[in-house]
């Protein structure tokens, strides 16, 4: 089991360099898990991609869709407190912080790009491309 943030949920489903990452991850480990929080990620980043005209909303609902199967029974609700401790320890957002409480609630890592998530929480968070090489 790991934490993924929404990135590597995006990379999954959308195109593009870090593609092939993220489909070796999920075969690699696939009992991916999340906060809630990567729903209204997802929704976000589908919606830019509508605005440019990238994908249709036919397309983003369809990738919205399989991202809720795979991630269905695999998503948590985090404990406030826990977060804002979180980030008062650290620079990275709250909803960043939200991904690296389900981490250590579970006793997981946290498989992300986000440099900052790397930087601040080391012994939590991983790279996509170091996991995968693991």
């Amino acid at each position: 089991m790991i934490v993924v943030d929404t990135n590597v949920i995006v990379y999954l489903y959308l195109s593009n360099e870090r593609s092939e990452q993220a489909e070796r991850l999920l075969e690699k480990d696939s009992e991916w898990v999340a906060p809630l929080l990567w729903r209204s990620e997802l929704r976000n980043v589908l919606a830019l991609y509508i605005r440019k005209e990238i994908l249709s909303v036919k397309e983003a609902q369809q990738v919205m869709e399989e991202a809720i199967i795979l991630m269905d029974g695999k998503e948590y609700e985090v404990v406030s407190f826990q977060v804002l401790e979180l980030v008062s320890k650290s620079t990275c957002s709250a909803y960043d912080c939200e991904f690296v409480a389900l981490a250590q609630d579970l006793g997981v890592r946290l498989v992300t790009v986000d440099k900052k998530i790397l930087r601040e929480f080391p012994n939590i968070a991983v790279s996509l491309n170091e996991y995968v090489s693991l």
